[in-house]
């Protein structure tokens, strides 16, 4: 059985879930939040470290601006009533991403972190406004600032995740195979997982099928292995 500490979700499949089901892409992204909960109670029966969960990239600022508003809706909601109950649970929050949201949402984001800091059943890393790409620009224009060399040691210290272990196991949902500019640099070695399903019909059972795959793989990092 490999170690896992870190399992990492691109939740992908709202939109479409809700179109399906309801004509509606922002009924799926209200869903998708049921599943959310479902698989941090599952993370934490599972006995996993850290949970980092890809909720707006970059690149979804080209959605219509009433779905983008409704989804930050639904973020501020989840902010208010649960932040709390995440809190009696020990679970640390930590927003990997750019802040540079609404000042509602940022105080609330910032209050969230604070409340949660010394939690340590799990730890959610909630992916906003996040892009790897622009994660590594940062973190190699912070080197040049600083004057420092440009190696792996100092490229990791200076991204959004510099105290987060890389994660062991990313799953996909939806049937997408891409990562779509998700925790490219972290993700070198990590097991990568694609599921059909769409996230709002992702349930604890699919968590626990992906961990299994995991643990069926042999974990090489690079290494070749002799012929017997």
């Amino acid at each position: 059985m490999n170690p896992l500490n870190h399992v990492a979700i691109i939740m992908d499949g709202n939109g479409r879930w809700g179109l399906k089901f309801k004509n509606s892409r922002n009924a799926g992204h209200k869903a998708g939040l049921k599943t959310v909960e479902k698989i941090i109670n599952e993370s934490i029966k599972q006995k996993i470290k850290f949970l980092t969960l890809y909720a707006f990239s970059t690149e979804n600022w080209k959605r219509p601006k009433k779905e983008i508003n409704y989804l930050f809706g639904l973020l501020e909601s989840f902010l208010i009533s649960r932040v709390s109950d995440l809190n009696n649970q020990n679970i640390k929050l930590k927003i990997i991403g750019l802040k540079n949201f609404a000042p509602k949402l940022n105080k609330l984001l910032a209050l969230a972190e604070k409340k949660t800091l010394k939690n340590t059943k799990l730890q959610i890393n909630l992916a906003l406004n996040y892009g790897s790409k622009s994660e590594l620009i940062s973190s190699f224009k912070n080197l040049q600032k600083n004057k420092e060399k440009i190696n792996e040691k100092n490229i990791t210290k200076n991204l959004q995740t510099k105290d987060i272990p890389d994660p062991d196991l990313l799953i996909r949902t939806s049937g997408e195979q891409r990562i779509s500019n998700f925790l490219l640099w972290q993700a070198a070695y990590t097991e990568l997982v694609f599921v059909d399903r769409l996230w709002p019909d992702f349930e604890k059972a699919d968590l626990r099928d992906a961990i299994d795959v995991f643990n069926s793989r042999e974990r090489r990092y690079g290494l070749a292995v002799e012929n017997p």
